[in-house]
């Protein structure tokens, strides 16, 4: 067990994903891919756009006839295009998407014609003047969205452009949240004298969500052995996180909950401010469990360094944490033995991303994790700094 216990971030965080794999492929309808991520290519069932198109109102015609004056012979609209082919000194009257009709090979936009009942006259061009060439966006086979890509709007309208109704991909990772405490209600029930609010699992269950999750959010555990055996036995899960209880105190009882039920531990605890108590495992069926400490801000910090990465590969996404760099708005003090993680906040200042610790970083404290937007990373033993010096910075996606 010793060499489990106070592991770097990286090494737990590798710990972890060697345990995890990607869920089993689903086919879904387009409509319902927002997020999800893909399990296989989308590819082209043809070419994009289907034929040489105009992209501007006005005439197509053959660019050996320009300058001179045409004869109109037809029409050619999105949706309905012109049928015949274009003779010598010929124009068709062309709108923007439309078909360019055989025989054209250019587009005088209408602000350069003149049209004059069944004629028009144009000005000199040159071939290929205003026309979207056939598969100029893609072609057929091409493959437009790789197997990991998650999907968002402007990806789901290239996979409709490309004539896919659904894709494949993989299964939402199903995740249950159990808080553990006494001193735990949920609102609107009024706590005791020694109670506060539930305030860390409704989080941890909206970034699961937010990360592509389907969370299950339990309601809190009392303090009893059997109680949380049997609220860890019940969770449908791919994933259980629990929050609270995970030290080594008499009250601290999910680790022995877990080892009832054949966790084979992997991560004991990591060398990080704040979660300390992180730990990861893997139950006797296959279920993994993932635990944080219960100070709301201690848990949101592992969740983003943990949590993430875990719910990320399960739907076979990207597991590595974007990090950036940033100058320091003010000095730091040396950093103590534990990689710390400080709740922070950016800013451009002068064209740089400059970033600004609170000053206080009590892991109680949800009203500094709520104003922050990133987590600012201090090595462990890591040497006083200055002002403007660079430091890595995970940024925290806000509203």
């Amino acid at each position: 067990m010793s060499d489990l216990k106070l592991l770097s971030v990286d090494e737990a965080r590798a710990r972890m994903l060697a345990e995890v794999s990607p869920l089993q492929a689903e086919t879904i309808s387009l409509r319902a891919a927002i997020g999800r991520v893909l399990a296989q290519d989308v590819t082209a069932v043809r070419d994009q756009p289907p034929f040489d198109a105009s992209a501007m109102d006005g005439w197509a015609l053959r660019s050996a006839d320009a300058p001179g004056t045409l004869a109109v012979v037809g029409e050619s609209a999105a949706g309905h295009g012109y049928d015949g082919e274009l003779a010598p000194g010929q124009a068709v009257r062309i709108f923007t998407g439309a078909a360019i009709p055989a025989g054209a090979d250019t587009i005088v936009i209408q602000e350069n014609a003149t049209r004059d009942g069944d004629r028009v006259t144009v000005p000199a061009t040159a071939v290929g003047d205003s026309v979207r060439p056939r598969g100029g966006d893609f072609a057929a086979g091409a493959a437009l969205l790789t197997a990991g890509t998650r999907i968002d709007p402007w990806r789901l309208s290239l996979a409709a452009s490309a004539g896919r109704a659904d894709v494949s991909a993989y299964a939402r990772p199903r995740v249950t949240i159990v808080s553990t405490g006494e001193e735990i209600v949920e609102a609107p029930v009024a706590p005791g004298p020694y109670q506060i609010y539930d305030s860390g699992a409704p989080a941890l269950a909206a970034m699961v969500e937010a990360w592509g999750g389907v969370a299950a959010k339990l309601k809190p555990v009392r303090d009893e052995l059997d109680a949380v055996i049997e609220a860890l036995r019940g969770a449908d899960a791919d994933l259980i996180v629990t929050v609270g209880g995970a030290s080594v105190g008499d009250h601290d009882l999910v680790r022995a909950a877990g080892e009832a039920l054949g966790l084979s531990m992997k991560v004991a605890s990591v060398k990080v401010r704040p979660g300390k108590p992180t730990f990861f495992g893997v139950l006797a069926d296959g279920r993994r469990m993932l635990g944080l400490p219960g100070n709301p801000a201690s848990a949101f910090v592992c969740a983003e360094l943990f949590l993430r990465p875990i719910v990320m590969k399960m739907q076979g996404g990207a597991e590595n944490l974007p990090m950036a760099s940033a100058k320091l708005a003010e000095p730091m003090k040396a950093n103590g033995p534990r990689e710390h993680w400080m709740r922070a906040q950016l800013a451009v200042q002068a064209g740089e991303l400059r970033v600004r610790p609170y000053r206080d970083q009590d892991s109680s404290l949800v009203t500094v994790f709520a104003g922050a937007d990133a987590l600012l990373r201090r090595p462990a033993d890591a040497p006083a700094l200055n002002a403007g010096d660079v430091v890595e910075v995970l940024p925290l996606a806000r509203a």
